[in-house]
């Protein structure tokens, strides 16, 4: 049997308490991954991955390796040791700074004490008293018909490319293309402001947007871009930060909103590889 990839319809003021939640059990994810896995280019080893219903760490290796896994499908975090040991969290709007002391304890209840690995403090800006479970369930349903479609575009893609992650610090899903060029004048050894890129994501709004959208964006940004056509509902956003834009309510009322994903993202990564890259 096939499952059929849903998007639902987000609200954003229903939303967004618990999106901030979310967010910052996210960032309690990402400081034991700063803390403890090894560095790679772009930061790629604070990011999440998606998992069936959410996101995980994936191993993290201690000495017992250890995963955490945020599922918002049942309001639960799981923490899984190499021994066989799970421990199930139950969401319930608690503190950010809660969570982190519940698997800490319960990591070092295993062998595995972190007590003098500094862990980098939650952003005490971001509540968590907004939660909802029925939200929360609604928001993992929307990043897998999301990450699956992401998936979908990042498999027929030659070039290196990032994983499919979230980012803790802006809460986004996202996948990053690098065709392999350098910026001329840039410091090639330093990888944030030397590789040619365009970042493709997803998130459930920020101060710029506050409502669901998605963004694809290029570095450096071709003055070109903004005068390319896009496909009906997408549109070229150009306060605060320059990215093609398509707000998800858009998106779900397309037939088929993961072929029309894959228009828009097929579309301009060509562009991308005209624009971009040095003919």
């Amino acid at each position: 049997m096939t499952e059929k990839r849903s998007f639902p319809d987000l609200d954003p003021p229903a939303i967004a308490g618990t999106t901030e939640a979310l967010h910052a059990y996210a960032q309690v994810f990402g400081s034991y991954l700063e803390a403890l896995r090894p560095w790679r280019k772009h930061w790629w080893h604070i990011s999440l991955r998606p998992s069936l219903n959410g996101m995980t760490t994936g191993v993290i290796h201690a000495p017992i390796d250890f995963e955490l896994e945020l599922d918002p499908a049942h309001s639960l975090v799981y923490v899984r040791t190499a021994t066989g040991v799970v421990k199930g969290v139950p969401l319930r709007g608690q503190p950010a700074a809660e969570l982190a002391g519940t698997i800490s304890d319960f990591l070092a209840s295993n062998g595995i004490d972190l007590s003098l690995i500094p862990l980098q403090e939650p952003e005490e800006e971001l509540s968590t008293t907004g939660y909802s479970p029925d939200v929360a369930a609604q928001l993992a349903v929307a990043w897998r018909g999301v990450g699956a479609a992401m998936q979908a575009f990042r498999s027929g893609i030659r070039e290196e490319t990032s994983p499919v992650q979230l980012w803790p610090h802006h809460f986004d899903l996202a996948m990053i293309w690098l065709p392999g060029e350098k910026i001329p004048g840039e410091d090639p050894d330093d990888e944030e402001s030397s590789d040619k890129q365009m970042n493709f994501g997803f998130l459930f709004g920020d101060s710029g947007i506050p409502e669901p959208y998605f963004y694809i964006t290029a570095y450096p940004f071709p003055q070109v871009f903004p005068s390319l056509p896009l496909p009906p509902g997408a549109t070229w956003h150009t306060k605060d930060f320059h990215a093609a834009v398509l707000l998800y309510r858009d998106l779900v009322n397309k037939d088929d909103p993961a072929a029309y994903l894959l228009e828009l993202w097929n579309g301009l990564l060509k562009a991308g590889r005209e624009h971009l890259l040095t003919k």
